[in-house]
């Protein structure tokens, strides 16, 4: 072999080691950034050296499927980018609980108000009305059902009143306990049964959140700053049922978030390869259709604003399953003032 195929060799190995010295130099970089940005914290090296590990395989993924631009939504880094993904199921949401049969004494009311509803128009944001607060973040604990509820409280509180308050999102984890289990799931229509038993929600100033579930406090949870007077549940699997609720009030909703696209959903209209295995609650506050022509709905979540689109997602209406993409139209639900 010549020596100047040796040089090429030995140049080209040189070449690629700097290339990817340079890379790994880039994503640490990158993660000591991140670090910064989220406040992390780790107990040793070894603890820290085990998330890069992670956060370079997410960034690795997110990247990957970027470039390939044949979606129409993106993917970013955020908080969850130093979990595997079975470590972000655990403290986002599990399978929600199975539902009893709704019993002689159940205050669901079983009539859909808004079945002759027609005037719906071509797209609507209940932010823009006022009837949506700042994006919570229910943190390591998977109280998301409480979550959906508390806003779907908030929206028609407003709609009904004109005033928008922040209720107690705390008051229903340690209150809300007949068929809900706390940070290990539960069902919104569980925590409208609560409030209407105890004649009305806490505001958040009152009872703030804390993450994890305690005893319930009697005393502030007398401190009523909302009311309900009953519930509906959306006829299941039927996306045009829950476009005329939505047209009236924001409604809560249980969806499939196992994909891992959907942890690190960043922009744009998800249409992610998500099943209809419930395991995550969130709030529909809006729908509309994209500059493309994709129609969406419009959801709150509850991981901060660092998630998604300052904390929502726009996610396809339409055009799937009648269950809804994600299962969204299968189980949900609308607290009445």
């Amino acid at each position: 072999m010549s020596s100047l195929v040796l040089l090429f060799i030995f140049g080209t190995l040189a070449s690629q080691a700097m290339s990817h010295a340079v890379h790994e130099a880039a994503v640490a970089a990158k993660y000591e950034q991140w670090i910064a940005d989220y406040g992390r914290k780790y107990l040793n090296n070894l603890e820290k050296e085990k998330r890069f590990k992670i956060f370079k395989d997410s960034l690795e993924y997110i990247e990957s499927f970027n470039k390939a631009g044949n979606r129409t939504y993106k993917l970013g880094l955020n908080e969850f980018s130093d979990l595997t993904h079975d470590e972000f199921l655990a403290i986002t949401g599990s399978k929600m609980p199975i539902l009893p049969p709704h019993s002689s004494t159940s205050n669901i009311s079983t009539s859909f108000r808004y079945e002759s509803f027609s005037d719906v128009p071509t797209s609507l944001d209940w932010r823009e009305y006022g009837a949506v607060t700042a994006v919570k973040n229910q943190l390591q604990c998977g109280v998301c059902w409480a979550f959906s509820a508390v806003a779907a409280i908030e929206g028609i509180t407003q709609i009904s009143s004109g005033i928008l308050i922040s209720l107690s999102e705390q008051q229903l984890l340690d209150c809300s306990t007949n068929g809900n289990n706390g940070c290990e799931g539960g069902w919104m229509t569980n925590a409208f049964e609560y409030v209407m038993q105890n004649e009305g929600i806490t505001a958040e100033e009152i009872y703030p959140y804390e993450a994890t579930q305690g005893s319930c406090d009697i005393e502030r949870s007398t401190i009523v700053f909302a009311t309900i007077s009953s519930y509906e549940e959306v006829p299941a699997n039927d996306e045009e049922a829950l476009l005329k609720a939505v047209t009236n009030q924001p409604v809560s909703v249980a969806l499939d978030h196992n994909d891992p696209q959907f942890k690190y959903y960043q922009s744009g209209v998800y249409n992610g390869d998500c099943g209809t295995s419930l395991t995550h609650a969130v709030t529909i506050v809006g729908f509309g259709t994209d500059e493309d022509g994709t129609d969406y709905w419009l959801l709150k979540n509850s991981w901060g604003e660092t998630w998604g689109e300052n904390g929502y997602m726009r996610i396809l209406r339409g055009g799937g399953p009648p269950e809804g993409l994600c299962g969204l139209a299968m189980k949900a639900s609308y607290p009445i003032a």
